[in-house]
């Protein structure tokens, strides 16, 4: 079964290009329309019905945010593309929407395609969010999340801690609610880490505001709010006392 799909993007040669590595590529896209600006892309999403639009972020008369917001509740997938915008791509993670940066590399786009063929419904949620963090332009306060079976938009206030489980990372939260996450450990950690979470070993990441005590016997360990034990590395004590110190 064919992806029906449409190309915001005001450069010319950039819709020519992904056209042509669609087709290379991803043969089970069908391209049906193409834009080059808000005004025009906002017209053909609305006359069109596709299942994934590629959207550019900077746009001659605004941005592919702007599209989303005219459009108002979105009823295909979205994958933007982008040249080097950092707050967006920031945005993009905390909101589990995929983006690919320009020049698009052909697997990356075979990933991000490969994708869409499974989760064939669009997340509302993760538009909203995605939207609202970039109209704060401040750090997010709210995450999506990925399951196996939906994606769970979640303060980032309420996570306690996340552990690795191989390709996947619990989640434990205030409420005693766990999380099974389709993303590694390291992706969070990197992702988190302005939220002043703290990775305390290689298996564990933490919420250092979550934290109610340090003990140092049996090699070292924290003793989180919701009661829980997690090991401290040796060499991630000096980041743990510190941790403490800012608290």
């Amino acid at each position: 079964m064919k992806l029906k799909a449409a190309i915001v993007d005001d450069v010319a040669l950039a819709r020519e290009t992904l056209k042509e590595d669609l087709a290379t590529y991803c043969p089970d896209v069908e391209i049906i329309g193409e834009a080059d600006g808000v005004v025009t892309g906002s017209k053909l999403l609305k006359q069109i019905n596709p299942d994934v639009v590629f959207l550019d972020i900077q746009l001659q008369d605004g941005s592919g945010f702007d599209i989303l917001e005219i459009l108002g509740d979105i009823s295909f997938q979205v994958i933007f593309t982008t040249a080097s915008d950092a707050f967006a791509i920031k945005a993009f993670k905390f909101s589990a929407i995929d983006y690919l940066l320009k020049p698009v590399d052909p697997d990356e786009l075979m990933e991000a395609v490969n994708k869409l063929s499974k989760a064939n419904i669009p997340q509302q949620n993760s538009y909203d969010l995605l939207l609202n963090t970039v109209k704060e332009k401040t750090l997010p306060k709210r995450m999506a999340l990925h399951t196996l079976e939906k994606i769970h938009v979640t303060e980032i206030s309420d996570i306690v801690r996340c552990e690795s489980n191989g390709n996947y990372t619990t989640f434990f939260f205030k409420n005693g609610q766990k999380l099974l996450v389709t993303k590694t450990l390291k992706e969070y950690d990197q992702l988190l880490s302005e939220h002043k979470f703290a990775r305390v070993h290689q298996s564990h990441l933490i919420n250092s505001h979550q934290i109610k005590e340090f003990v140092k016997v049996d090699g070292g360990y924290l003793v989180m709010h919701d009661g829980s034990k997690v090991p401290v590395s040796m060499r991630k004590k000096s980041v743990v006392m510190k941790l403490l110190g800012e608290l």
